[in-house]
């Protein structure tokens, strides 16, 4: 095995119940529960919210960091590997900071909640939207929609997967505009805003202000940030650079190959769902990404992690 590689999850991987069999089989994940919840009712949300409830950006989100903590802690208590490299989807990587030592369990929460609250309010401003397109490079999805007003690409998620994001009608316009430059497929995301567009800039100026409260560490381990697909390892370089990702584009496939330009052939995926594994696949399919997001999921990634190391 070459290095390694811990990967956190974004938005939209979540699920009613999630992290339940975590919170009853592990103290350390039931502790990382019961501390947030001191800030908001996150068990609540994870265990007993309706699919339309966790939808909810401003849910979502800290269920999504939250449930995710909660996995990782109990993946660090049964197993002292330590990653060349942590990262993480867009509010994922809030998770890889964590991971890294940058700050606690309680600035997480915090520092999601206001990101949610921030990205909700300037989405209640701007009539926005998010599309996957499908089987369409990125190059050629950028020369199209740079012809028309309001509409960016959010997410570089593989080869053949790009997110665009803007108001509605911008993005019904790209829609029909991309079928017809011969994408396979332009799929309407679930969202209630333009999120990772200029339409978030006002949220994103105001959580720089959010932040001037909070100390940033040093990270134990490279973090590689989204917005620029570069390691990133002083606390506040890193400051600096997180407000930026909420109206900027996600540079996945550029991290991720980025990553294995440096040696790294093996990715654990720690949080709920198993998307970033189905992206890498796209991205290479020489890599290998396992996952943690169930207890059999935990028990079979670590049996292998030992078996590699």
């Amino acid at each position: 095995m070459g290095k390694l590689a811990f990967i956190f999850p974004g938005q939209g991987v979540q699920t009613p119940g999630m992290g339940k069999d975590f919170y009853e089989a592990f103290s350390v994940s039931s502790n990382v529960y019961d501390r947030a919840d001191k800030i908001r009712p996150v068990s609540t949300l994870c265990f007993e919210a309706t699919e339309e409830e966790l939808k909810l950006t401003y849910n979502s989100q800290v269920a999504i960091v939250t449930t995710s903590l909660a996995m990782y802690e109990a993946f660090k208590s049964m197993c002292d590997i330590e990653p060349d490299y942590v990262l993480g989807h867009s509010l994922g990587e809030y998770c890889a900071l964590y991971s890294a030592g940058v700050f606690d369990l309680e600035s997480a929460v915090k520092l999601i909640s206001k990101r949610s609250e921030l990205m909700h309010e300037a989405a209640e401003e701007n009539h926005g939207t998010m599309a996957a397109v499908i089987g369409l490079k990125a190059d050629i999805i950028s020369e199209y929609v740079k012809n028309i007003d309001g509409v960016y690409i959010a997410n570089y998620n593989s080869p053949e997967q790009v997110v665009i994001t803007g108001l509605v009608s911008s993005v019904s316009e790209a829609e029909q505009v991309l079928k017809e430059a011969g994408a396979k497929r332009v799929v309407p995301l679930s969202v209630s805003g333009a999120f990772h567009s200029p339409f978030m800039k006002n949220a994103s100026n105001q959580f720089v202000q959010y932040l001037k409260d909070f100390e940033f560490k040093d990270a134990k381990y490279p973090v590689i940030t989204n917005i620029d697909a570069k390691e990133t390892v002083k606390g506040e370089e890193l400051k600096h650079k997180l407000p930026f990702q909420i109206h900027t584009s996600v540079y996945w496939v550029q991290s991720v190959k980025y990553l294995i330009s440096q040696g790294v052939d093996t990715f654990v995926e720690i949080g709920p769902g198993k998307v970033l594994a189905g992206l890498n696949k796209r991205i290479s399919p020489d890599i290998k990404t396992y996952n943690i997001n169930s207890l059999e999921s935990l028990q079979e990634t670590i049996k292998i992690m030992k078996v590699s190391l």
